[in-house]
């Protein structure tokens, strides 16, 4: 633990060091694409003078000066299966951004979005010295939380303070300078599985690149496409990519809860590929252009040309009505959703006082597909497209970018964890696991 905390620390250094320097580049390593956008930062001054711990650190302004996407190669289930031609898309990817940008960048905050995320609940009081919350108050209390038992081969990827108490004052977002007795905090932390972080780490090394950051996908594509409102009054995004359908729940504008799902668009292409017999790269095409999953009376008039290059006359002229790629394609994106319901389900969504649901991702792109999650999620669906950023070009503006557009907002403004405070050393303790909900509940 303490080793990863040192880790976790140097790479908040490094990212701010890479931001006084005025430039940092973004990776999104998804199953389906690597998006790079390097971006510049202006409020270089600003950031200087700040103590650079999270939400207190002011706004940083910046713009996107270069971006890039590749096909994505060597990722499965959003986790490394093939670490050279996942190096060779990061570079591809890397190269093109800084290109466009002009300007070479060495340091990189990622995300990704498989690794097993999991959410545990903390909660931790301290009697204070003197009357006035100091930071150093505020590192005492975030290291009196009980630490779970959560396993070998996990790693914490974020600890954040979600809300502290002073006294009986709860629902303070930042108790520094206040007067009291005691403070309490609640905080969210979430491990992943220490491999995929490791493999990810490493590949992004033998690009030549420092790793300045490390997100989960779930939650960075959170920040972008959830409205502040939502943010703040309970909501969850649900970003459908390629391999995983990534799931973070935000309340009180932080997130308190993440999973995702193993399964998204390339299982829905995969299914086309084996129903309609043709190749892969055919199936995403029929998919991205007809593919939908509410099926009318149309439907059964609108043939398809399937298309093909095996040579034999008859095979290669078949067409399909889209009726049937829609009964092909809908029972899968009904096991994702489901999947997703019951993961909502467990986590204790519906105790919180809005229940919106926000789909993003390139699945989210389907035909009819609102429609169909408002039936099997509850009815507060919309379809989300990330925030709107100085510099980002059109083609970077869709829902299949929310991830890249977060990793932005949470590199400009990173939200206070665990590391941003000195923490006495001796306080790892291990003690039994509390799940993430339940004190919210409780505490809420």
């Amino acid at each position: 633990m303490i080793e990863l905390y040192e880790s976790q620390r140097t790479m908040r250094q490094m990212r701010r060091a890479a931001m006084q320097r005025g430039v940092v580049a973004v990776l999104d390593v998804g199953t389906s694409k690597i998006a790079c956008l390097v971006l510049r930062f202006d409020g270089r001054d600003r950031l200087a003078e700040a103590e650079g711990i999270g939400a207190m650190a002011g706004q940083a302004g910046f713009r996107v000066i270069g971006a890039a996407t590749t096909r994505s190669r060597g990722v499965r289930f959003g986790e490394i299966d093939a670490m050279a031609e996942t190096e060779r898309a990061i570079r591809t990817a890397v190269q093109a951004a800084q290109k466009m940008a002009q300007i070479r960048v060495d340091h990189v905050i990622a995300c990704l979005s498989g690794a097993g995320p999991r959410s545990y609940g903390l909660d931790g009081t301290v009697e204070l010295e003197g009357h006035t919350v100091t930071e150093q108050d505020v590192s005492r209390v975030l290291a009196s939380c009980d630490m779970p038992d959560y396993g070998a081969g996990r790693e914490v990827l974020h600890a954040q303070p979600v809300n502290f108490a002073l006294d009986h004052r709860t629902g303070l977002s930042d108790p520094r300078g206040q007067m009291g007795q005691s403070l309490s905090t609640d905080m969210h932390m979430l491990t992943v599985d220490a491999t995929a972080v490791q493999n990810l780490a490493y590949c992004i090394k033998r690009c030549d690149l420092e790793l300045a950051g490390l997100a989960s996908s779930a939650y960075v594509a959170g920040i972008s496409s959830l409205v502040e409102d939502e943010q703040e009054l309970g909501a969850a995004c649900i970003d459908l990519g390629g391999g995983t359908a990534g799931l973070s729940i935000f309340v009180k504008k932080h997130m308190i809860y993440a999973d995702s799902v193993r399964m998204g668009g390339e299982h829905v292409t995969g299914d086309i590929s084996m129903g309609l017999q043709v190749p892969a790269a055919t199936a995403e095409r029929i998919k991205t252009f007809y593919g939908g999953v509410v099926a009318t009376g149309m439907d059964d008039r609108e043939m398809i040309e399937i298309g093909g290059d095996t040579g034999d006359y008859e095979h290669d002229r078949r067409t399909v009505s889209r009726a049937e790629l829609i009964g092909i394609m809908r029972p899968r994106v009904e096991e994702i959703l489901e999947e997703v319901r019951a993961r909502l389900d467990a986590a204790g969504f519906d105790c919180l006082p809005s229940q919106q649901i926000v789909l993003t991702g390139g699945g989210s792109q389907i035909p009819g597909l609102d429609g169909l999650a408002s039936r099997i999620l509850g009815q507060q669906v919309r379809l989300g497209r990330p925030l709107r950023v100085h510099g980002l070009p059109q083609a970077a503006t869709g829902a299949g970018f929310a991830g890249a557009v977060g990793m932005c907002l949470f590199a400009a403004n990173p939200q206070d964890e665990w590391w941003d405070f000195d923490l006495p050393v001796d306080r790892y303790a291990t003690r039994p696991l509390k799940r993430a909900f339940k004190w919210f509940r409780d505490n809420w």
